[in-house]
C-alpha cells in the first residue's frame, strides 16, 4: 500500500490543507479537526484505498486505517503544516456533538442491562402463552411471573448500576439510592392521603419503576457529588464518613429533583411517541423502518430505548420502534443473502451468508450493514426500499410488540398479544414480506461484485506462521495481557471496534493498571501517546492492545510504559502501566479491546473464557492475566 497517495487522496477529500485545524492520530486512526464538516463525502472518502471507515465523533473527522496509521499520518505532514493536537477547535465542534454525547451516554448505560432485559422480556412471553394452558392463579404461573417482572420492576437499579459505571463513579451507592425510589416503604408513603414533605420541601408523586431516565440523572449528579465529599472528608474518616454524606446529600436530591425530573421526560417523551401513533402511525413505520441502517450507523437507536420501556409498559405494547426494527433486520440479512447467493467472490459470499445468519436469527445488523450492503452501495437501497415498503403494511396493520428483544426470527414471539389475538401472526407475515421483498430487489438491482474467486490459489484459509501446514487444524490460545473482566466487542462503546472493523477478538475491563505479554514476540508500535500497543508473536499472531477509549488525548499522561518499539518480549513481561483511577477519573472508558489485526489470516478468531481446559464462548467472567481470552484455529 502506497500512504503517500492515500494521504494526498484524503488531503483531497477533506478540503485540502486550509481546512484542517488540528490532526492527530492514535493506534488505528487519523483525527482531524476540521473547520467546516459540512462538504466532506463520507462514501468518497471511504472508498480510498487504505481507508477502512470513518467516524465524526467528539468534534473529530476520524479516518480509520488500521495497523499502518502511523506511517499514512507520517506521508500527511508531508503535505503540509498542520497542528499536531487533539483538541478541538474553538469548542464549536464540541457544541455540534453534544447530541452524540448523550446518545454515547445512553448507549452506554443500557448496554450492559439489555441481557437481562431481554431474558425477562422472553419470560413475559412464555407467560403469555403458557396462559393459555395453566391458570394464571397457580403458584408456578405466579413465581414465573416474578421471574419475568422482576428485571423491569428493578431496572432502575440495574441501570444505576450501569450509569455509575459510565460516569466512573461508585456503581453500589448509586443503586442504593436509586432504590429508594422503589422502596415499599417510599411508595407507600408518597401515595398515601397525606401530602410528603422532607425539611418543608414537597415530594412528588411518581411511578419509578421500570423507569430509566431517572437513574441515569442520579449517576450523572452523584458524580460530581462524589468527588466533592472526597474532598471535603479527612482521610481518616473516608471509610465510614465519605460514603454516609454521598447517601444522605444524593437520596434526597434524586426524590426531590433528579426522580421527578426524569419522570417528567420519560412521559414526555411517551406522549410524543403516541401522537406519532394517534395521528401519523402509518408515515413513522415506513420512515423507521426504512431509516433503520442509518439510525443504527449513528448510534440513535439508543435514544428510543426510554421511549421503548414507556410504551412497553402500557397494555397497548410498542407500536412503533421494535416493529420497524424487526423489519429493518429481517431486510438487512435478507440482502446479505442474496449477495451471498449472486456473488462469485468467495469471500463476499462467506461475510453476506453470516452476516445474513446473524441479522436474521440474532437481530445484529452491523456486520451486514459495514461488511456487505453499505460497501455495494445497492444492497443498501434495496433493503432500504423492501423496508419502507414492508412498514407501510406494518402501519395498516398496526402490528405491536409486547417485550423487549433484539428483533429478529427467533425473538417473533415478542408479538404475541393478550390482547390482539392476531398480532402475532401479523408479524410473521410482515416478517415473511420483508424476508422476500428485500432478497428480490437485492437480486434484480445488483451490486458490483468484486469476482476475485477466479484469481484466488485456492479458498481454503492458509494457515500463518507458526500453524503447522500438514495439520488440518490448529488452535492457538491467547492470554489476557490484563487481569479484570471479560466483555464481548459489541459491548465497546465504539464503532470501529464493536463491529470489528480492525479485527476480531475481545475486551477486559481493567482490575489494575498493568498490561502484560500474552506471548513470546516483538513489539511493533508503541505510540508517543503509550496508550495502546502493537505487538506480533512468534507464530505470526497480531496483536493490537488499546487501553480505554479516547485515551490518545491524555498524551501519555497516566501511562508508563517498560518497553520500546522494536524490542523483543516474553510471555509474562511487563509491558505498561497506567493508572486506573486516574484516567477513570478523569472522564475516560478504561474499558480495553484486544484486537488480532490479521484475523483474515485464520480459519477463525473467537472471544473465549477459559477456567479449565475445555473453551466456552461465554464473556462477562472475571479473568487473571494469562488466562485464556482469544481463540485462534
Amino acid at each position: 500500500m502506497d500512504y503517500s497517495v492515500t494521504a494526498k487522496q484524503i488531503l483531497e477529500h477533506l478540503g485540502g490543507e486550509k481546512n484542517v485545524a488540528s490532526v492527530t492520530h492514535c493506534m488505528t486512526r487519523l483525527r482531524f479537526v476540521l473547520k467546516d464538516e459540512s462538504g466532506i463525502d463520507d462514501g468518497k472518502v471511504k472508498a480510498i484505498p487504505g481507508v477502512v471507515g470513518v467516524m465524526r465523533k467528539a468534534g473529530q473527522y476520524q479516518i480509520i486505517i488500521g495497523n499502518n496509521v502511523a506511517k499514512c499520518y507520517q506521508e500527511l505532514t508531508k503535505l503540509g503544516s498542520f497542528q499536531d493536537t487533539a483538541e478541538d477547535a474553538g469548542g464549536k465542534n464540541g457544541k455540534q456533538n453534544i447530541f452524540m454525547k448523550v446518545l454515547d451516554v445512553i448507549s452506554g448505560c443500557m448496554a450492559p442491562v439489555i441481557p437481562a432485559i431481554i431474558g425477562a422480556g422472553m419470560i413475559r412471553v412464555l407467560i403469555i402463552i403458557l396462559g393459555y394452558f395453566l391458570s394464571a392463579e397457580s403458584q408456578t404461573m405466579q413465581l414465573l411471573t416474578v421471574i419475568g417482572d422482576s428485571a423491569f420492576y428493578f431496572l432502575p437499579v440495574l441501570v444505576a448500576y450501569s450509569a455509575a459505571r459510565k460516569f466512573n463513579v461508585n456503581p453500589v451507592l448509586v443503586a442504593s439510592v436509586v432504590a429508594v425510589l422503589i422502596h415499599p416503604d417510599f411508595i407507600n408513603l408518597i401515595n398515601g392521603e397525606d401530602k410528603v414533605r422532607f425539611l418543608g420541601i414537597p415530594v412528588t408523586v411518581a411511578t419509578y419503576s421500570s423507569t430509566i431516565i431517572p437513574s441515569i440523572l442520579t449517576a450523572w449528579v452523584m458524580s460530581y457529588i462524589e468527588r466533592l465529599v472526597d474532598k471535603i472528608t479527612p482521610a481518616f474518616t473516608k471509610n465510614f464518613l465519605k460514603p454516609a454524606l454521598i447517601l444522605l446529600v444524593s437520596a434526597p436530591i434524586a426524590f426531590l429533583l433528579l426522580g421527578p425530573l426524569g419522570s417528567l421526560i420519560g412521559n414526555g417523551l411517551a406522549a410524543v411517541l403516541v401522537a406519532i401513533q394517534t395521528h401519523a402511525s402509518i408515515v413513522a413505520y415506513i420512515i423507521m423502518a426504512a431509516a433503520m441502517p442509518f439510525i443504527v450507523m449513528t448510534g440513535m437507536h439508543w435514544a428510543f430505548i426510554p421511549v421503548v420501556f414507556a410504551a412497553l409498559d402500557t397494555p397497548a405494547g410498542e407500536a412503533l420502534m421494535l416493529p420497524a426494527m424487526l423489519i429493518s433486520n429481517l431486510a438487512q440479512g435478507a440482502s446479505c443473502f442474496a449477495v451471498a447467493t449472486k456473488s462469485k467472490d468467495s469471500k463476499l459470499r462467506q461475510m453476506g451468508a453470516s452476516s445474513g445468519v446473524s441479522a436474521l436469527f440474532a437481530g445484529v445488523t452491523e456486520p451486514g450493514l459495514y461488511g456487505v450492503t453499505m460497501p455495494l452501495k445497492r444492497p443498501l437501497i434495496a433493503l432500504c426500499a423492501a423496508s419502507g415498503i414492508t412498514g407501510l403494511i406494518a402501519g395498516i396493520m398496526n402490528v405491536t410488540a409486547q417485550s423487549f428483544a433484539s428483533p429478529s426470527l427467533l425473538s417473533l414471539p415478542i408479538f404475541v398479544s393478550a390482547e390482539k389475538s392476531g398480532n402475532l401472526m401479523m408479524a410473521v407475515i410482515i416478517s415473511i414480506i420483508a424476508i422476500v421483498l428485500s432478497f428480490v430487489l437485492t437480486w434484480v438491482m445488483g451490486f458490483e461484485d468484486p469476482a476475485k474467486a477466479a484469481d484466488k490459489k485456492d479458498a481454503v484459509v492458509q494457515p500463518s506462521a507458526g500453524f503447522k501446514s500438514n495439520e488440518t487444524k490448529k488452535v492457538c490460545m491467547i492470554g489476557a495481557p490484563i487481569a479484570g473482566e471479560v466483555v464481548s466487542l459489541s459491548q465497546v462503546n465504539d464503532e470501529t471496534f464493536s463491529t470489528e472493523v480492525l479485527g476480531k477478538g475481545a475486551a477486559i475491563l481493567p482490575a489494575e493498571g498493568k498490561v502484560y505479554a500474552p506471548f513470546d514476540g516483538k513489539v511493533e508500535t508503541l505510540p508517543d501517546s503509550f496508550h495502546a500497543l502493537g505487538l506480533s508473536a512468534d507464530n505470526g499472531v497480531e496483536l493490537l492492545i488499546h487501553v480505554g477509549l479516547e485515551t490518545v488525548g491524555l498524551k501519555g499522561k497516566h501511562f508508563k510504559p517498560h518497553v520500546r518499539e522494536g524490542q523483543t518480549i516474553k510471555k509474562g513481561d511487563l509491558l505498561l502501566e497506567f493508572d486506573l483511577a486516574a484516567i477513570a477519573a478523569a472522564g475516560f472508558d478504561t474499558v480495553t479491546p484486544v484486537i488480532v489485526t490479521n484475523a483474515d489470516d485464520y480459519a477463525e478468531v473467537s472471544a473465549v473464557t477459559v477456567s479449565t481446559e475445555n473453551v466456552s464462548n461465554e464473556t462477562g467472567k472475571t479473568v487473571k492475566v494469562q488466562d485464556s481470552v482469544i481463540r485462534i484455529v
